[in-house]
């Protein structure tokens, strides 16, 4: 081992987030740059897309995480046949076991059932919360890659996502059916679901009016990521997220207080997460802005990402949101523009 006044005269004079990504050298490119499972080795995309649904389709509801009110379900049931589609469930769903949603063993069952039900189209989360980690270990992925169902949701969800993601297949960050689906179009963005769900082809550009931009800049890449909470915690699992070189990051969190957004960013930083990604996209954050006012999550990120070196967007609103939340589908590549307007584009399909 080098002395320590040897190290220390190698370290970056300042040490910012992505001081450390760069100081990371080597191996942390070597990390960045192996394949995951479905990603070409030159750094790009997914190549499995997920079967289309249309007019008619039937969609199964399951319960991968906690438990939920069950009135929520007649009226996502009703909200998805206004949409066209047949949703369904079994009783299991309404299971609990303390602050989840059934044994574990409930929950993989139902979810391999609907994988394998040729009559099913799609899987609907009900809610997040917490519990979908625990599925990991035992969900078979020969089922969802030779079915190739979409789960869609968020949250807690972001486990099974990335799950998808490790095995080639895109996915979808969409709405639930708590709270979102229940609660009519007012809850959820109908038209960026429609597009990422029901068309065979780019869904385009997304403009939310509240899209913000925290740094300048132009950059593509393969979209990943989800809740901040969830991508933290998976580190050191064989589940975490496994960026492809130039990823771009979507982030998004809840009712976290700033030092705590901070510390998970850092987390992933340091753990090379970012080492080698294009442009970042925050969410809205909600309520996690310091309760005095000071800091501004908003704040917050801009220092975070001071010295990133591509674009960086904040508010958009996917995942938790004040307002209605709009889908976006992981492991496509999109591109990322800060002006004239700033634009998250779509650049290929989900489903086909």
């Amino acid at each position: 081992m080098r002395p320590a006044e040897t190290r220390q005269a190698a370290l970056p004079a300042r040490r910012t987030p992505w001081a450390v990504c760069a100081h990371q050298g080597d191996e942390g490119r070597a990390r960045q740059g192996r394949a995951s499972a479905g990603c070409r080795r030159d750094g790009g995309v997914f190549v499995k897309r997920l079967r289309r649904l249309r007019s008619g389709d039937r969609i199964a509801l399951v319960a991968p995480a906690s438990s939920f009110p069950h009135d929520e379900v007649a009226a996502g049931v009703a909200e998805l046949s206004r949409l066209g589609f047949e949703a369904i469930y079994d009783d299991s769903i309404f299971e609990k076991e303390r602050f989840v949603a059934g044994s574990v063993e409930t929950r993989v069952r139902a979810i391999h059932r609907a994988w394998q039900d040729p009559s099913i189209a799609a899987l609907m989360a009900m809610r997040g919360g917490y519990g979908s980690a625990q599925l990991l270990p035992f969900l078979e992925p020969g089922i969802l890659i030779e079915n190739r169902k979409a789960l869609v949701g968020y949250s807690d969800l972001t486990a099974l996502l990335n799950l998808y993601l490790r095995n080639g297949l895109v996915a979808i960050h969409g709405p639930m059916v708590d709270r979102r689906l229940s609660k009519g179009p007012l809850a959820y963005d109908e038209v960026s679901f429609r597009k990422v769900m029901m068309q065979a082809e780019p869904a385009g550009d997304f403009t939310p009016m509240q899209l913000e931009v925290l740094h300048p800049g132009i950059a593509r890449g393969v979209l990943l990521g989800g809740t901040l909470t969830q991508l933290s915690v998976s580190l050191g699992t064989p589940w975490a997220c496994d960026p492809p070189a130039g990823s771009v990051f979507f982030i998004e969190d809840i009712g976290e207080r700033p030092y705590r957004i901070h510390r998970m960013l850092n987390q992933l930083a340091q753990g090379g997460m970012f080492a080698q990604a294009a442009a970042l996209i925050f969410g809205e954050f909600p309520g996690c802005t310091e309760p005095s006012g000071d800091p501004q999550i908003r704040d917050v990120l801009r220092d975070f990402t001071m010295d990133f070196g591509g674009p960086v967007l904040f508010n958009f609103p996917s995942g938790h949101t004040s307002g209605a939340t709009w889908t976006l589908p992981f492991g496509v590549e999109v591109e990322v523009v800060s002006s004239p307007v700033p634009t998250v584009r779509i650049l290929e399909p989900a489903v086909e």
